[in-house]
């Protein structure tokens, strides 16, 4: 059996507890076919076999890639993809995905099975993931609460977040240095769909990104603060909020009521800034 490494940052999940969690959140059927990210050693990839109609595992690592052609090659359900999932189209057959990924690249991940505010990937029923418990608790942290960040509000607006259960690092080998959890994501179309998304995306980055001050100071170059403050006062937003603050529903109400502003800016009145759409 291959050693686990460090440039790949493989811990195997050896905990039948936890993966029998991991399968129970998945609510498997017989016509799924599953998107298993980095299966290691085949432990997550054993369990869930029986329940699928298909699997594809997408394993970077040589050697396990090797293992896993042996220890599964019976199985006519299973197909194994040899490559960086980072770097690849994602296979379009799974509507679901299962998987331990890789702590180091928990965001471009995320990124990949979710997209963004303004181009959701909308292909999977429901992902499982095994992430760092700091991630998991910003997936699916409350307003007003020292997680919630901007990730929470990106995801949320995307899809329903449900934190499964805490896993310690002796579930693993070798043990993390850091506690970690399992979260099921839902994707759904938007309970309330902003009406320019990509500004909506950017208000989000410059309400965090100076996460102690007040939010109408964050947003100064997109508006100017005597245009601001009578839009919060018209939404029943307290002035002095900070981003962390205002639930995913606060913020589409306000990205909405920013972009009309903007689109009217009559003759007179102060130019809002332009704003980046990258």
């Amino acid at each position: 059996m291959s050693r686990p490494r460090k440039r790949f940052a493989q811990h195997w999940l050896n905990s039948l507890d936890i993966l029998y969690k991991i399968v129970a959140a998945a609510d498997l059927h017989s016509d799924d076919c599953v998107l298993e990210i980095g299966p290691g050693t085949g432990n997550l990839t054993e369990m869930l076999l029986p329940w699928v109609r298909s699997l594809i595992a997408v394993e970077i690592d040589r050697d396990l890639c090797r293992q896993l052609r042996r220890k599964f090659k019976h199985k006519d359900n299973f197909e194994l993809i040899e490559a960086d999932l980072l770097q690849m189209p994602l296979p379009e057959t799974p509507n679901k995905v299962v998987a331990n990924i890789p702590y180091n690249i928990t965001s471009p991940i995320l990124h990949r099975l979710m997209g963004k505010i303004a181009q959701p990937v909308g292909q999977f029923d429901r992902i499982v993931l095994l992430v760092q418990k700091e991630i998991g608790d910003r997936l699916t942290a409350n307003p007003g609460t020292k997680a919630y960040n901007a990730l929470s509000i990106r995801t949320q607006y995307l899809a329903d977040c449900e934190y499964i259960c805490d896993v310690p690092p002796k579930a693993f080998t070798p043990p993390p240095k850091v506690s970690s959890a399992v979260v099921s994501i839902m994707p759904r179309s938007p309970l309330q769909a902003a009406q320019n998304p990509k500004l909506m995306d950017t208000l989000i980055s410059l309400g965090f990104a100076t996460r102690r001050k007040m939010l109408h100071n964050n947003l100064g170059s997109v508006i100017e603060r005597d245009r601001l403050l009578p839009i919060f006062e018209d939404l029943e937003i307290n002035p002095k909020c900070r981003a962390e603050n205002l639930t995913v529903s606060d913020w589409v109400r306000l990205s909405d009521a920013i972009d009309r502003a903007k689109a009217i800016n009559p003759p007179g009145s102060n130019p809002i800034a332009p704003i980046d759409q990258n």
